[in-house]
């Protein structure tokens, strides 16, 4: 089984969603010793933002890009076959500014191509992509439900994978991460806690 592990945070060690998503990794492993995993580091490692020669290099042949597109095209490629590669995805999502960061946003432009991780039909859009688990850490520095802020990176990304076809989500949450010491060890211990207790390599 291939699990494909994406992490975004900018934080490096001082990181939840780092921390919490390398331990649903490991417990995945634990579980299931033939699990073969793939790690991309949307922050050491960024992949460049959608853009016009994004759009040029898929709509030009092969033999007629120039380096740049011929860059934008492979990088597109690859990051989309890694995606359609993968049996189960744990992405590290913590929220930046009520969304996710800018770096997830990007892998999301990769993935999220017609014909490949969705289609539309004549009875609107049908996601592709049925056949994959997902498991969301969800880390946050403030404590959003209930309040206005509350629709931000986790209904963003519940949106677009439903949009792709999963319905195998688990989100494991670590929020309210700046209100002190002791709340931070508090939410870390429960989404510890909730790792511990799911059943994830048998989904």
């Amino acid at each position: 089984m291939k699990l494909l592990h994406i992490d975004s945070s900018i934080l490096g060690d001082n990181s939840a969603s780092r921390q919490l998503s390398r331990e649903v990794v490991e417990a995945w492993k634990a579980a299931d010793s033939s699990v073969e995993v793939v790690y991309r580091d949307l922050a050491a490692d960024a992949i460049a933002h959608f853009s016009a020669a994004t759009l040029v290099a898929a709509g030009t042949p092969e033999d007629m890009r120039d380096a740049a597109l011929a860059f934008e095209a492979k990088l597109s490629a690859e990051t989309l076959e890694e995606f359609l590669a993968a049996d189960a995805v744990v992405i590290g999502a913590p929220m930046y500014n009520f969304t996710v960061p800018t770096q997830l946003k990007a892998w999301i432009d990769r993935v999220a191509v017609a014909g490949k991780t969705f289609r539309y039909t004549e009875a609107g859009p049908e996601g592709l992509c049925g056949n994959k688990k997902v498991v969301l850490v969800s880390t946050a520095g403030g404590l959003h439900a209930g309040q206005p802020t509350g629709a931000g990176h986790e209904d963003f990304l519940k949106v677009f994978l439903g949009f792709i076809g999963v319905t195998e989500l688990e989100i494991v949450r670590a929020h309210g991460l700046a209100y002190g010491p002791e709340q931070r060890t508090q939410a870390i211990v429960a989404a510890q806690a909730q790792i511990a207790n799911e059943l994830f390599a048998a989904a």
